[in-house]
């Protein structure tokens, strides 16, 4: 049901929601996985290995069966993001960036992206044209961020 991005991650344990406060978003989270109704492509566990914290980076590697491989379907799916919108990706990244990867393993999948990015038009000086939700509303991609997904899964703490 969901595609998790990179942000979501950094916002849900780095930020806002640590573990040690919010054990109950963590078992809801572990329940998705377990119930594989949620996942993450590989890039993503690229990017938290590169910019995560080292308890985030802990965690995800625990949760290894959280990151999905990414199959033929879902590289030539997010090739084709990146042909259509070529400043979705950071030109100052070091890393490639897993974005139009999350959207195709939604697309793919028929699942919601969940990204903490905000649209361009939201944004004072955006440094790029397009994110997350500019290339999902575009696509027809539901997307919402970790706040929007615990509403839609009407979990209460």
């Amino acid at each position: 049901m969901y595609s998790l991005d990179t942000s979501f991650f950094m916002d849900w344990q780095a930020r806002y929601y640590p573990l040690d406060l919010f054990p109950t978003l963590e078992r809801n989270i572990v329940g998705m996985i377990a119930a594989g109704t949620c996942g993450a492509v590989d890039l993503v566990r690229e990017e938290i290995d590169a910019v995560g914290t080292p308890g985030l980076r802990a965690w995800a590697s625990n949760h290894s069966g959280l990151f999905l491989p990414m199959i033929p379907e879902i590289q030539i799916e997010a090739a084709a993001i990146e042909a259509r919108y070529p400043e979705l990706m950071d030109p100052k990244a070091l890393n490639e960036s897993a974005d139009a990867y999350v959207i195709a393993l939604a697309k793919h999948r028929d699942w919601v992206v969940v990204s903490q990015e905000t649209s361009a038009q939201e944004k004072h000086r955006p440094r790029q044209s397009y994110f997350i939700p500019d290339v999902c509303r575009d696509l027809g991609i539901p997307c919402v961020n970790l706040l929007g997904m615990m509403r839609r899964e009407k979990w209460v703490f």
